[in-house]
Formats: structure tokens, C-alpha cells, sequence
């Protein structure tokens, strides 16, 4: 801001030089051309400078107000809101909504949508659910959202007996025999643990201590029912543990203790401890027992498979299977038309699509992006919690809407179903895009989409801990990574510019 002092000084100057702005400017450092002139009109006008200057309002109230009830009621779409009533930007749009209707944000989120719900809100549906006279698809409909999400809505704000409790009716039979069958299956339900829980202390006596499965767990000794205590206190309680052995709590930590003080293998089992986590936890018994022998600690095979065991030494397994989207050959594949030749002279011209998972405790979350060979610039994507097709075709979708009518680019993809399915060949045929598929089982040959999916994971999703992480939360931080990885993320292959300044500087418009 410039003082009042200021604005007068360059006023004077303008009119001594002649009106000549830019030699004002040049002595002065200050301000911008158009600021000179506002400075100058306002003096003409009024023959003086008011000391403070209001910022002028471009839209008024009313129009800030209409245009955000056009965006809660027309499918919460920003570019189809612009588009509508020829203003403003989406960021001002966006701007706007946070100002009338705070904390709104979205279940799933696209890259042109950007539709909030706040816990008000929610409530509402979830009471509206739970005192509906229809179905729970009209609720849905009515408020905007799928079924499952106002379920998942009831399931956060109620637990199933408020739940019951809300739905249930006066005194008819029916709900007396609704409860009656509730109460036999949480029964059933603590039955069917504790035969589960006597089962794994059977089986896991017969592994430690060579017991037959056919005897009474009454009938182990003290020491050996510790030794059945500390085997399973990793899936059960300790204190269901001991009630089941009938062995006092006392006795339990008195023998764990003793065990630890005459056993004849403390110094082998702290050798193998070492050696196990000093080779990246990946030995298994017969390479501990090779590593034993060559320092001079002889001991059977059979030992050594009950102490690690015993000191929960585990090698960790495979990982599991990656998400794929592959469902056999559900119709005729197209040529690979790119070929492995990820680069392009100009925009639009070949656009790459792949899906990704992320695994929360929370839950899944998947992520459609479509890739512009160009500069790696994602053009559009969609964010949900289902692989299905409604997901893939938003994505394509919102790209289609950032062409010209003389760009048809090859959009380059695997051979996942959702790549062949009716929605998606349809939108392709109607817009001339051309299809080009990866070969079966060969994920390099769509190596420029899976880069970027590593890039994604690396430096926003491994690392950290998502355990306190809602699959919402984690949508929105998901999405505003991706935005930031389009405007202001640096790549050095574009002369240390982001995609969007990239363009910027070629001067190509997008």
C-alpha cells in the first residue's frame, strides 16, 4: 500500500512531465501504470486525492449470492456454473462458497466438481434416513449423494443400537422378535469366539509342547500354560486368556519371569536376534541356524525353529497382489499405437490413463488420472473409493471438456475393463479420440503413467501415518497435491518449471 504522500507526489510528477506515466514510474520505482492512471482519474474527477482509497468491488453481494446457489443446485460444477452465468473464476467461485458456506467439503472429489457437505448437513440426511417413509434411494437422490455414502454417514454419527432404538416401533411382535433374533446372534456370536479361542490354545499347545489336541488344557502344567499365554496374547486379551487356562495372574508373570532367569538359551536367543535384524529380517531358520554354527553355537534345526518362534522372529511375507483392473478378454484389444514414444511436439496429442490404490486403515481410495504426454501435466482426474466406471468416465469427462474441436489426441491405457466398457468406448467414439492399449501382463509400455503414479506415492503417500486419516480427508489432501503438482511442483526436464508455467511461457493457453 502506498501512502497518501506517495499517490500525491506521483500525481504532481505526471503533470509536470507532461503526462508522461512511464517516466514517473521509471523516476520513481512506483506505482504500475494502471494505478497511476486510477490515481489520476480520481483526482480529475473529485480535484483532489482522498487519503484512503477503497478497493472497488466488482460484483456485489447479490451476485456473489447467485452465483453460489447456481453451484449448490445445478450439480455442484464449477465450469458448467461459469459457463452458465458468464462469471466469475473457479478460484473466486471457490472463494465465494467458503465465505457463505464454510467447512463444506467433499466425499469424492473431481477435478472439475468440488462439492462440500458439512456435519449439519450430514446429520440432517442421516435423520432423514432413519425417519423415512420410502426408500433410502429418494433420501439420496433428494440430498445428491449415493446410497452407500449416506449409510457410511449413519454409520460415523450412530452406533446400531441408537440406530434400532430410532427405528424401533412401539410394541408390535415384530420388533419383540426382531430383538429376540439380535440377541440370539450376539450369543451365538461370544459362542462361536470362545470355541475359536479354545481351538488356538489346543493347537498352539500341540505346536509348543507336543501336546495330543485331544487333552484338556486343565491338565498343563503352570509353565507350559505360559508359555500358551505369551504365544496368543498378540491376537487375545491376556486377562481371556488366563480365565480360559484357570491360571492366576500372579503364577502367569512368576513363570514368565523364571523362564527368563534358567533359560539355558538367553545367550542364543540374543545371537539370533542380532543376526535376524542385522540381514534385513529375511533369514529363515536353516540361514540362522548356518550363521549359528559359524560362531561356534551348535544347536539342532528343531531348537532354533521353536526359538524364533518363540521371540516372534518372522520373516515377512510377499506382499500382496496390486490392485489390476484386468478381467480377461472381454472384446477386441486396439494397437499399441503409441509404442513406447512418450513424447509429443505440442499438447494434446497423446493423453496416458492408468487407475492407482491407496490402502488406509481407513479404507481404499483410488485415484484416475489423465496424463498429457506434453509435459506431464495431469489435464483431469477423479478421486473415489470404488474402482468402477463412474470413476473413469468423470476423469474422461472433464478432459473431453478442456479440447478444442480440432484436437483429437490417442489416449493411451492398459487393457483394464474399464477401458472397454460401454459408457467409456461410447464417449470415446462420439468426441474421435483414438485408443491405443498396452500389451497383456506389459505395464512398461504405459511406463510415463506409472512414473507419475510413483512420484505421487513417494512424495505424498509413503512415509507418512495415515492411521488417524478419513478416506475424505485423505481425497482432499489427494487432491490438493495434484493441483499443486500442476501449478507450482518444478521439473527440471521443463527448465525447472511446473507444467502450467511451462505452458505459460510458450504462451499456449489451456
Amino acid at each position: 500500500m502506498h501512502s497518501y504522500e506517495d499517490r500525491v507526489r506521483a500525481v504532481e510528477l505526471y503533470y509536470r512531465y507532461g503526462k508522461k506515466a512511464s517516466v514517473v514510474i521509471r523516476e520513481l520505482g512506483y506505482p504500475s501504470i494502471k494505478q497511476l492512471g486510477r490515481w489520476v482519474r480520481i483526482y480529475e474527477e473529485t480535484g483532489e486525492l482522498p487519503r484512503e482509497l477503497k478497493s472497488r468491488q466488482r460484483y456485489s453481494q447479490a451476485q456473489k449470492i447467485a452465483a453460489v446457489e447456481h453451484y449448490l443446485t445445478h450439480g455442484g460444477c464449477l465450469a458448467f456454473t461459469r459457463r452458465a452465468i458468464g462469471y466469475p473464476s473457479d478460484v473466486l467461485l471457490k472463494r465465494w462458497i467458503e465465505e457463505i458456506y464454510p467447512n463444506r467439503r467433499p466425499p469424492i472429489v473431481r477435478s472439475n466438481t468440488n462439492k462440500c457437505f458439512s456435519q449439519e448437513e450430514k446429520s440432517q440426511a442421516v435423520r432423514e434416513l432413519c425417519n423415512r417413509s420410502g426408500t433410502a434411494l429418494n433420501v439420496a437422490q433428494n440430498i445428491g449423494v449415493s446410497v452407500p455414502v449416506l449409510y457410511k454417514w449413519k454409520k460415523d454419527l450412530l452406533d446400531d443400537e441408537a440406530y434400532r432404538s430410532m427405528r424401533r416401533r412401539k410394541t408390535s411382535p415384530q420388533n419383540k422378535n426382531q430383538d429376540a433374533l439380535l440377541n440370539e446372534i450376539t450369543r451365538l456370536k461370544q459362542q462361536v469366539h470362545q470355541l475359536q479361542l479354545e481351538r488356538d490354545i489346543l493347537t498352539k499347545a500341540n505346536e509348543l509342547i507336543k501336546k495330543n489336541m485331544g487333552i484338556s488344557v486343565l491338565t498343563l502344567k503352570n509353565r507350559e500354560k505360559t508359555q500358551v499365554v505369551d504365544a496368543h496374547k498378540e491376537i487375545y486379551s491376556v486377562a481371556e486368556l488366563l480365565c480360559v487356562l484357570k491360571l492366576a495372574r500372579s503364577c502367569y508373570f512368576y513363570h514368565k519371569a523364571s523362564r527368563r532367569l534358567n533359560d539355558k538359551y538367553a545367550e542364543i536367543r540374543i545371537a539370533m536376534a542380532k543376526i535376524f535384524e542385522g540381514n534385513y529380517r529375511c533369514y529363515g531358520y536353516r540361514r540362522l541356524h548356518a550363521m549359528l554354527r559359524e560362531n561356534k553355537l551348535c544347536i539342532s534345526e528343531k531348537v532354533v525353529r521353536r526359538l524364533m518362534t518363540e521371540e516372534q522372529l518372522v520373516v515377512k511375507r510377499a506382499r500382496q497382489r496390486r490392485y489390476s483392473s484386468y478381467c480377461g478378454e472381454i472384446g477386441p484389444a486396439p494397437e499399441n499405437l503409441l509404442a513406447r514414444n512418450f513424447r509429443s511436439c505440442s499438447p494434446n496429442e497423446k493423453w496416458l490413463t492408468d487407475i492407482t490404490e491407496f490402502h488406509l486403515p481407513a479404507g481404499k481410495v483410488y485415484l484416475s488420472p489423465v496424463i498429457d504426454c506434453f509435459d506431464g501435466k495431469v489435464v483431469s482426474w477423479s478421486i473415489g473409493t470404488r474402482p468402477d466406471a463412474r470413476l473413469v468416465n468423470c476423469m474422461l469427462d472433464d478432459a473431453l471438456d478442456t479440447l478444442r474441436e480440432n484436437e483429437k489426441p490417442v489416449i493411451h491405457s492398459d487393457r483394464g475393463g474399464h477401458y472397454r466398457w460401454p459408457g467409456w468406448l461410447d464417449r470415446i467414439n462420439a468426441s474421435g479420440l483414438k485408443r491405443s492399449m498396452s500389451r497383456k501382463g506389459c505395464s512398461s509400455d504405459n511406463a510415463a503413467c506409472e512414473g507419475f503414479f510413483g512420484r505421487v506415492k513417494n512424495e505424498m503417500y509413503y512415509g507418512r501415518n495415515w492411521a488417524s486419516t478419513t478416506q475424505e480427508e485423505f481425497i482432499c489432501f489427494l487432491d490438493r497435491y495434484i493441483r499443486w503438482y500442476n501449478e507450482k511442483r518444478i521439473k527440471l526436464s521443463l527448465g525447472a518449471m511446473s507444467p502450467v508455467k511451462y505452458r505459460q511461457h510458450l504462451g499456449i493457453t489451456t
